[in-house]
């Protein structure tokens, strides 16, 4: 697309054009995750492209120049990318204690249906790698090879596919818990 037509899609959808916006965000979305895969974990690329294009779409009235649409676009998936990244290394860890309670509070067959129900309820990106180290005991080079991806990349899905596995069956951390909705 030439940056005419994308500046001209840009003014249009600032004038409160659907099918511009709906337009522009499309061939946006290429150049941010061609952009995301630079700068994302591999896990996080597909959310920071939709959290980019949901800023776009909410603020792209306040944007002063058309022609500044490209800049824009990559700051804001750099700056989700950083945010995901931040909020994978800034969690807080569950008490041992409380693991404690819940698996003294459950027998055996409830603990394999409330484990089935949590992981029935991952991402399939997320299921996946936890049922091949968990289940299947691959080691992390094998899923890096069995999926073409980077071992990093493993672990990184691995750790926060186990996270959403610990949250469904024990709740949110507490630090999270008392969080506003709006501020996650």
């Amino acid at each position: 697309m030439t940056q005419q037509l994308r500046n001209d899609l840009v003014l249009a959808a600032q004038l409160g054009d659907s099918a511009a916006l709906d337009r522009l965000l499309l061939v946006s979305a290429t150049d941010a995750r061609r952009y995301a895969r630079r700068h994302c974990q591999p896990s996080d690329i597909e959310d920071a492209v939709q959290e980019a294009l949901l800023i776009i779409a909410r603020k792209l009235s306040a944007l002063k120049a058309a022609a500044a649409f490209s800049g824009w676009l990559f700051t804001i998936v750099k700056r989700e990318c950083d945010r995901m990244a931040r909020a994978m290394l800034n969690h807080e860890n569950i008490e041992d204690a409380k693991v404690e309670v819940y698996l003294a509070t459950r027998d055996d067959v409830e603990l394999r249906l409330e484990l089935a129900a949590a992981l029935e309820s991952l991402p399939a990106h997320y299921r996946r790698i936890i049922l091949m180290r968990d289940f299947e005991e691959m080691t992390i080079s094998e899923i890096a090879a069995a999926l073409g991806e980077p071992a990093g990349a493993v672990k990184s899905r691995l750790h926060r596919a186990r996270e959403l596995v610990r949250e469904y069956l024990l709740g949110p951390p507490a630090e999270a818990a008392s969080v506003p909705r709006g501020r996650r």
